[in-house]
């Protein structure tokens, strides 16, 4: 099997199963929810601000779902084109398609395209101003988010703005202006629970990544880790009682998606081996994203209500 400049095996292309482990769908929703989770939390408080109808929530959610998988199987085919050469070196990554020489740089390049052209012909449906945002994002932050591996001990923080650009996505769906108050608190927000939750993830390859050369905020913060991520914790629920408060956010909220969120993640920061459980702590975030969507959805709820329409008319 020949072989390219990085001494990977190469093959002509894959069968459907590899093509279906290069973008994660047999994983499905992990990873994904992280980048739909950012976009249901925009839409919940657009929702609320904007009276929109129940129909109209339920159906972009729908739409964020697929829009949010298509992104994020695209954003794991371009990482894993970026970092083959190292996957290759890694215990855990190893056997990934692109890594093996089971799927070829330019077959995963043409299926890299197809996905591409699939998320802007799908955000265009969101209207043209929801679909600029979404480019925007998916032509900056998505492409350099690989790199950034390579060359800072951040690249957490870069993958955290990525996946909360699915705020300002989901309110530029709904609205004609950007509240920039509310979006700049959201997305800071979101940068430092990612920072969290995938440093956590992080500690995994710690090893491996120190030996050939990937950084990562786990290794810079070293012994430190846990104080330094409570900051990042600490200051993800403020930022959702600032944004809250700005958005005129009520008590379930406050509940739900400020205090028992908080709540979660001293669960996670006192788990005892964050190398050991960082797979499982890391999955554990779903609960965050049904958490402060959830305090976001009874007050919308709440306010049909009282404004006497049904929650259950489609």
């Amino acid at each position: 099997m020949p072989s390219d400049n990085t001494g990977i095996p190469q093959s002509s292309a894959g069968s459907w199963v590899d093509y279906w482990k290069l973008t994660r769908i047999h994983i499905w929703p992990a990873g994904t929810v992280f980048w739909w989770w950012p976009c249901m939390w925009g839409l919940a408080m657009s929702a609320y601000r904007l009276n929109l109808s129940l129909q109209q929530v339920v159906i972009q959610a729908i739409g964020h779902l697929v829009a949010s998988t298509i992104r994020h199987n695209a954003a794991c085919i371009w990482n894993d084109i970026c970092d083959r050469d190292f996957d290759c070196l890694v215990e855990r990554t190893k056997t990934r398609p692109i890594a093996s020489g089971k799927i070829s740089l330019p077959s995963a390049l043409l299926f890299l395209g197809v996905h591409a052209a699939a998320y802007i012909a799908f955000m265009s449906l969101f209207g043209y101003n929801a679909m600029i945002v979404a480019i925007i994002g998916f032509f900056s932050l998505e492409l350099i988010y690989p790199f950034c591996k390579r060359f800072t001990n951040w690249p957490q923080a870069v993958l955290g703005l990525d996946s909360s650009w699915g705020v300002p996505i989901a309110w530029m769906a709904n609205a004609a202006e950007m509240d920039w108050k509310l979006i700049s608190a959201m997305c800071l927000g979101i940068t430092c629970w990612v920072i969290h939750l995938d440093t956590i993830y992080a500690c995994q390859d710690k090893k491996d990544d120190e030996r050939i050369g990937i950084r990562s905020c786990a290794l810079l913060f070293g012994d430190y880790i846990r104080p330094i991520l409570s900051i990042f914790a600490a200051a993800f629920v403020v930022l959702l009682a600032y944004a809250g408060t700005l958005n005129g956010q009520g008590l379930p909220y406050s509940i739900l998606s400020v205090g028992c969120t908080g709540i979660h993640l001293v669960w996670q920061l006192t788990s005892p081996d964050l190398v050991t459980d960082g797979g499982k702590i890391w999955k554990s975030n779903w609960i965050i994203g049904v958490l402060v969507w959830g305090g976001v959805f009874i007050d919308y709820l709440r306010k049909l209500l009282v404004r006497g329409e049904s929650v259950t008319s489609m």
